[in-house]
């Protein structure tokens, strides 16, 4: 006896649509060039290797029952994927990766992110993008590892060794801010390693915690030894703990700005230097050449306005306003 994979091929889900379309044995019959025989026989090998009815005998037309009819949906489902993956191999056989997996440090400007994916995705690529948020170190292992293909915001000086390139993006410059009610807010300043000490702080955890990738301690930046702190997994957590005087922190200045400027966020001097990160984006080279998809972000990448706006964080009001390539002041090329 036949089995369910045997009998559903691609050229007997099209008989039942044609029959669907046409409303009889007959009528599909004539379309397809067959005698309806034809189409009886297949349809009663289809029914006896599903064990199902998929018309009701007793009408003259081709009624389908409920089982027929999940068949003929799920069938026009099937075909269009046969005819997607068709197309897809056709496409990634021109130079184009099946997927791109970008590191996306928490730095990073979601928003001109996003406009950036906008773009790509209009170029109608066959290729699918996966972003994974990072954050220290765990951007450079998710690429050194090999579970991402690009990383943008990296922290750490990559190594060579490891294949990896890598190329700047923009200073980033931290001011060290709390709540008005903090009670740092009215603290004389600068303030000292001392003064921070006696007041909790608030920290991002290093991604690379997550699974250990190359099992490299975590990367702490700013922290004094014995301070209180409290801990949360993303950057923008972290904004939202000092907003509530939870602590008290260093903050990427473009994410603080807007809360500065409201008076909802107090920057302090301390007798620390000013931190400025010089982080960068990195890929993974080899022995092949980079796939069309890496290639546009890298090109995307060498553009100055788009690795500024990358850091410069759009307040929330202002990035609901933006379409691709106007208002942020990127500008894209195709691949």
């Amino acid at each position: 006896m036949q089995t369910a994979r045997d009998v559903l091929t691609p050229d007997a889900l099209a008989m039942l649509q044609a029959i669907e379309q046409h409303g009889s044995f007959a009528a599909a019959a004539r379309a397809l060039g067959v005698v309806p025989s034809a189409l009886t026989y297949r349809v009663r090998q289809i029914e006896d290797a599903l064990d199902v009815l998929l018309y009701d005998r007793s009408s003259r037309q081709a009624k389908l029952t409920r089982a027929g009819a999940e068949l003929l949906r799920e069938g026009a489902r099937l075909l269009e994927d046969i005819d997607a993956v068709a197309n897809r191999v056709k496409r990634v056989a021109t130079g184009w990766e099946p997927l791109l997996t970008i590191a996306v440090d928490a730095i990073v400007s979601q928003a001109t992110l996003m406009e950036l994916c906008a773009h790509f995705f209009s170029l109608q690529a066959p290729t699918r993008l996966k972003l994974i948020d990072e954050t220290l170190s765990g951007t450079l292992a998710a690429l050194t590892s090999g579970q991402a293909d690009l990383a943008i915001g990296v922290v750490l000086e990559p190594s060579t060794d490891a294949g990896i390139h890598a190329k700047p993006l923009s200073p980033l410059h931290f001011v060290y801010a709390v709540s008005p009610q903090h009670p740092l807010a009215k603290a004389k300043e600068p303030l000292s390693d001392e003064t921070l000490l006696k007041h909790r702080a608030v920290a991002v955890a290093d991604s690379v915690q997550k699974v250990n990738r190359l099992k490299q301690p975590a990367m702490t930046v700013g922290l004094l030894g014995g301070q209180d702190v409290f801990t949360v997994d993303s950057m923008q957590a972290k904004l939202d703990a000092q907003l509530r005087g939870l602590g008290g922190g260093f903050l990427p200045e473009p994410i603080a700005r807007q809360h500065i400027a409201a008076g909802n966020l107090v920057v302090k001097k301390t007798q620390r230097a000013n931190r400025v990160v010089r982080p960068s984006y990195a890929w993974r080279g080899g022995a092949t050449p980079e796939g069309r998809a890496l290639q546009w972000w890298l090109q995307q990448l060498e553009r100055t306005a788009t690795r500024e706006a990358l850091l410069a964080h759009q307040t929330k009001a202002t990035s609901k306003k933006l379409r691709p390539g106007v208002k942020s002041g990127i500008t894209t090329g195709d691949a």
